[in-house]
């Protein structure tokens, strides 16, 4: 249907004002998205498109602290560097106060940018002895021919003053003068620069041998004429000068900058390297797509057999939660890296489970006696889930904001692509779905047939339950002792297998290499340590794929490594090269730690501020439970501790938060129409009335996941196997963990008494005049989930 009438109808169906400006907000944002999709693009990471990327950090030295000032005119310099390699779209930019990231795309070999970029950035000045020939060879030592400014040859001396003798350069603009932009010199060595201009001015005016050049990194930047009002052999005194010339503000600035920085030098180490091919790149891409898809439609099916028309209506949602993500990385100018598409991919069965929550809310709703529409029903569903999908979202964007903020590289753009995507998904879910949702339900033909809708039947989950109404916080301690075993039997792992931390967090070198033979690991293993590597670690990484990991090594070292290679496997070509530095291992594995006790801490704060503190602590103790089994399993199979582990831990994190969000929103839903009942008679019930919410979500989660581990290639293999355990722990900690420990301590805080607190402590005892309710009726759910409430 055209868009146009497509809203048109929408419009007219709409007759309360709500619902015209949700249509006409969904239309703004489906219509700015498509916009932003087509006309911008979205920047791959390295790790998508190949390339090689360099972290440089900036030491201080004896005269000079490396410092944010002192970084960035290190900064320049090396930008002038990197164009001289011919990398198409470079990147460069400053990270924190004393690193640089450096990115170049296409570039496979890290030794010639290692070696242009490394060079400390030396300044000096030289006299000019005369024209110079190309051809000049044989030169005294310290002399050499350079071309100037305009491409003249220039005989030089030996340097008089070097980048330490320079105090410090400024561009100015000579109002009065009339002389335009100039750049002024501060020498800290005014002798050596007034014999130097001195004995230049002893030359006539247009002689080669009365300029005097300025070189920065073996070019001359600035080649001056030494004024006629100069005198021969008094130069110029005081120490400062004056290069005027035809410059811009920019030049001039530039200029100063160049001077400035060659005056003051900071050394730079190589703390951090990556280097993708471009095979790996295309191959991370296709196989993330293919999982994209598959992933989604196998969602899409089982959501449209579970809720029928609001299925395919969810499902038309989705693929608007796909645009609007897109278009959000676009605007952002974020970089997609391959967690961050994973982090895309993922984010789909969030979006999933905020319709999974409004539908299975409102089939609650409607069957309960007074919701006897589907309109009516729809409409209470998506009230009564709002306050569910808002706070699981919140804690979501906590665990992206703080992976934002404390990780790097990869792992930080999986955090933007995971905050973006968790807005997209309320968007999607909570206005687009509702558009197309009310649309449909107020046309009479599904007014006329409610079951197509989906919303009429209460499912096979919640009938099954209903029958049974298993009474599951009679005995919580037995739960808690269940979750113990398996908490010590995981977290031996760690103690008897230890953690095998990445290269991320251990400092050293990670090198994956493409065989043109299948080599055996243990042959690799051989020719390496004859080659001068025995500590090497060998490992197959799939088929004809080897990865060796060595401490910190240089790249001739590196050179030496891929012969070794190569001589075993018939020729070895690198697809990925990761250098970490000891000093960035050491801090990446402390802000490691730091993120997950924030993440823990920022939990347990905001849970306890939307609901009580017996939940909060309740939430947060099985959060350190999952965290502890998941590290524990993957100690077990060894495999290994990482950035990207620690992206899928975060995640893990936010969904264990999700679910236990869900059962204590109706915990307090339900204690605030009965502020008397025991808090494990009110759990009870809250579980088994979100278990239907819980299973539908997590098959859709599974097919995404399942999606990813078997299509997403090598690279996501790990990433995905960590959401799966994850996923499946943590719905289990989140109904019969964190639960049963708020039963315990509401418990042995004097339960029993009440107080159906609900966000900052309102709603005690809130719903319950007016009403009388059975004792069947406060231990069983009705078929539609929800306690009989009789008139």
């Amino acid at each position: 249907m055209p868009l146009l009438p497509f809203s048109a109808c929408l419009l007219e169906a709409s007759v309360k004002r709500p619902a015209r400006v949700r249509a006409l907000f969904a239309l703004a944002v489906i219509a700015v998205s498509v916009f932003i999709a087509v006309t911008v693009p979205v920047r791959l990471g390295l790790d998508l498109r190949g390339g090689t990327q360099i972290v440089l950090e900036t030491r201080s030295t004896e005269t000079l602290d490396a410092d944010a000032e002192a970084t960035d005119r290190t900064l320049e310099v090396l930008r002038g560097r990197i164009d001289a390699l011919g990398v198409a779209e470079p990147g460069i930019v400053r990270s924190g106060d004393n690193r640089i990231i450096v990115e170049l795309p296409g570039l496979q070999d890290p030794r010639q940018a290692a070696e242009v970029l490394g060079r400390t950035a030396q300044l000096s000045v030289h006299p000019v002895l005369g024209p110079g020939a190309q051809s000049d060879k044989e030169l005294p030592e310290g002399e050499r021919v350079l071309a100037d400014e305009e491409g003249e040859a220039l005989h030089l001396g030996k340097a008089s003053l070097t980048g330490q003798d320079v105090k410090g350069a400024e561009a100015l603009f000579d109002q009065q003068g009339g002389a335009g932009w100039h750049v002024t010199v501060d020498f800290r060595d005014s002798k050596g620069w007034a014999g130097l201009t001195g004995e230049a001015a002893c030359h006539p005016a247009g002689d080669p041998q009365r300029r005097v050049a300025i070189v920065l990194d073996n070019k001359i930047i600035s080649s001056p004429q030494v004024d006629p009002s100069v005198a021969c052999g008094a130069g110029i005194t005081g120490g400062s000068t004056q290069i005027t010339g035809s410059f811009t503000n920019e030049e001039a600035k530039e200029l100063a900058l160049l001077v400035h920085g060659g005056a003051l030098p900071v050394p730079v180490e190589t703390v951090e390297q990556r280097t993708v091919g471009p095979t790996l790149g295309a191959e991370a891409i296709e196989a993330s797509a293919w999982a994209a898809v598959v992933g989604t439609a196998l969602t899409a099916v089982f959501i449209i057999v579970v809720y029928r028309l609001m299925g395919v209506l969810a499902t038309l949602a989705l693929l608007c939660y796909g645009l609007i993500s897109y278009a959000g990385l676009a605007a952002l100018g974020a970089t997609l890296t391959l967690p961050g598409l994973a982090g895309f991919v993922l984010a789909i069965g969030m979006a999933v489970d905020a319709n999974v929550l409004v539908f299975e809310r409102a089939r609650e709703e409607y069957g309960a006696r007074n919701r006897p529409s589907s309109r009516s029903a729809l409409t209470a569903g998506f009230k009564g889930a709002f306050s569910a999908i808002a706070d699981s979202n919140v804690t979501t964007l906590i665990a992206a904001a703080l992976l934002f903020v404390l990780a790097s590289g990869p792992v930080k753009g999986f955090g933007v692509t995971l905050g973006i995507g968790v807005i997209a998904s309320m968007i999607s879910a909570l206005v687009i779905t509702r558009v197309l949702a009310e649309f449909a339900v107020a046309r009479r033909w599904v007014h006329r047939r409610p079951r197509t809708t989906g919303l009429a039947s209460i499912g096979r989950v919640r009938t099954y339950l209903t029958r049974r109404d298993p009474q599951l916080m009679r005995r919580p301690r037995r739960w808690l002792a269940v979750s113990a075993v398996v908490l010590v039997v995981a977290g031996a792992g760690i103690v008897v297998r230890g953690l095998n931390f990445g290269v991320e967090f251990t400092g050293g070198r990670l090198i994956e290499y493409s065989t043109s033979d299948a080599v055996d690991p243990d042959r690799a293993r051989e020719a390496l340590a004859d080659a001068g590597f025995p500590q090497a670690v060998v490992q197959s990484s799939g088929e004809n794929r080897l990865t060796v990991r060595t401490e910190e090594l240089t790249n001739a070292q590196a050179v030496e490594v891929a012969d070794a290679v190569a001589g075993v496997g018939g020729g070895a070509e690198k697809v990925r090269d990761e250098l970490i530095g000891p000093s960035l291992g050491d801090e990446l594995r402390r802000n490691a730690l730091i993120a997950l006790g924030l993440a823990l801490g920022a939990q347990l704060l905001y849970l306890a501020f939307r609901f009580r503190w017996m939940f909060g602590a309740g939430a947060v103790s099985a959060l350190a439970h999952d965290v502890v089994i998941l590290t524990g399993i993957f100690a077990w199979l060894g495999k290994p501790i990482d950035g990207v582990f620690l992206a899928a831990l975060l995640t893990v994190i936010g969904y264990s938060v999700n679910d236990s969000v869900v059962v204590f929103d109706r915990i307090r839903e339900l204690w605030r129409k009965d502020g008397k009942a025991p808090l494990a008679q009110v759990t009870n019930r809250a579980i088994l009335q979100t278990v239907p919410r819980t299973v539908n979500t997590g098959i859709g989660v599974i097919f995404i996941l399942a999606a990813l581990a078997v299509l997403g290639g090598d690279s996501l293999t790990d990433f995905a196997l960590a959401l799966l355990i994850g996923m499946l722990v943590g719905t289990y900690s989140s109904v019969l963990t964190a639960s049963p420990l708020a039963v315990e301590l509401d418990a042995r805080s004097g339960g029993g008494r009440g107080g159906g607190r609900g966000g900052r402590g309102r709603g005690r005892g809130r719903g319950s005049a007016g009403r009388t309710k059975t004792a069947a009726a406060e231990d069983r759910p009705d078929r539609a989930g929800a306690a009989t409430r009789a008139r």
